[in-house]
């Protein structure tokens, strides 16, 4: 096994640094999550490159516990969308606290999910756990979180929109995908282009001075 050795001439300096990551934060400061979804379709190999820079995130003993099932196929849609809604239904008659809806009010979302058949891609993330042809994993729900960030960050980086949905319970997307037992769902993430009517919550993030501690 061998180690990464920085080339010299690739070293930037320090005014370089600060600057990468300027441009980085600013960037993914432009990032919102949509419910609103234009039907039109994506690059294929957009999303494939995106799926490959979410397998470069760390794991557990390196071994990666996550899969990525990027769902197009319209009646398979159609289904996850009906499965969804009928658990969503179920949560916000019954199950969600009023502290949750209160919190999630100004979002505008309810039981309805129609973002679920209109995106043109949906992308179901499964942890992986053992089973017959798979090891036991560790620090999983890390592992696939992480992973799941930089699936964000690199779709937004190709200008295109992202939602993280995860009904409740989700064991119907096992059936959806025709995933095995080992494999346990995440999260469910639509991914399109904005529709021209998209309604985008105007939220502010928590500003650098409260979000980081310095000892």
């Amino acid at each position: 096994m061998g180690l990464v050795v920085r080339d010299a001439a690739s070293v930037m300096t320090a005014g370089q640094m600060v600057g990468a990551a300027r441009e980085f934060a600013d960037r993914m400061a432009t990032r919102r999550s949509i419910r609103h979804f234009s039907s039109e379709p994506v690059p294929m190999e957009v999303i494939e490159e995106a799926v490959r820079a979410a397998g470069t995130a760390p794991s557990g003993a390196n071994l990666q516990p996550w899969r990525f099932v990027v769902v197009t196929d319209g009646e398979r849609k159609r289904r996850l969308r009906e499965l969804a809604e009928a658990e969503e239904r179920e949560f916000y008659a019954r199950r969600a606290s009023p502290q949750w809806l209160e919190a999630v009010a100004p979002m505008r979302t309810d039981w309805r999910k129609p973002f679920l058949e209109v995106a043109p891609v949906v992308v179901v993330v499964f942890e992986v756990h053992q089973g017959p042809r798979t090891p036991k994993p560790y620090y999983v729900k890390e592992s696939v979180g992480i992973a799941v960030g930089l699936l964000i960050a690199a779709l937004h980086q190709a200008g295109l929109a992202t939602l993280t949905h995860t009904p409740s319970p989700m064991r119907f997307l096992n059936e959806v995908c025709e995933r095995p037992a080992e494999e346990r769902p995440y999260v469910v993430m639509p991914v399109g282009f904005p529709a021209p009517d998209a309604w985008v919550p105007d939220l502010e993030r928590k500003p650098l001075s409260e979000v980081l501690v310095r000892r």
